[in-house]
């Protein structure tokens, strides 16, 4: 049995990933936490009061920004030391998994309430990295541990 969290690093991109996050609030708002997003008109409004770091975007297919977030995932996990990482995606998620798997952490993925029929390509990039991969459709993506969560939204 793993103990519980005492610190959660929450990864997510603006917009809808985010508001997934949120709706997540009561499994992580009792844990010291730190957001990592980017910055954007909702996630510097609603995270106005919180521990936050910013990364590079856009993330999605851009490697040097890949790289750039690297960087900050590597500086984050070794400052922060959380217990686990959480995600809701979408391509944020990919170097703090990276990272995190590299110091150990566990790595906890939720696919967003989109996807019905087949993973995102960030979940599909992150899945082998994870100790939990928890989808919102009860006929999931064919994903050998998978968790079917119902719906968080």
């Amino acid at each position: 049995m793993t103990a519980a969290p005492q610190r959660i690093l929450l990864v997510c991109n603006p917009g809808g990933h985010l508001l997934q996050m949120l709706a997540l609030q009561s499994a992580w708002q009792d844990v010291e936490h730190r957001w990592v997003t980017l910055a954007a008109a909702d996630s510097e409004s609603l995270l106005a009061d919180d521990d936050v770091v910013f990364a590079r975007g856009p993330t999605a297919r851009n490697i040097g920004n890949l790289v750039r977030n690297l960087m900050i995932a590597w500086r984050t996990v070794r400052d922060f030391q959380p217990d686990v990482i959480l995600s809701t995606g979408a391509a944020l998620a990919i170097p703090f998994f990276i990272v995190g798997r590299l110091h150990g952490r566990r790595l906890v993925y939720v696919e967003s309430f989109t996807r019905v029929r087949a993973p995102s390509l960030s979940g599909r990039i992150v899945y082998p990295l994870t100790d939990a991969f928890f989808v919102q459709w009860k006929d999931g993506l064919g994903l050998a541990h998978e968790i079917y969560a119902g719906s968080l939204v």
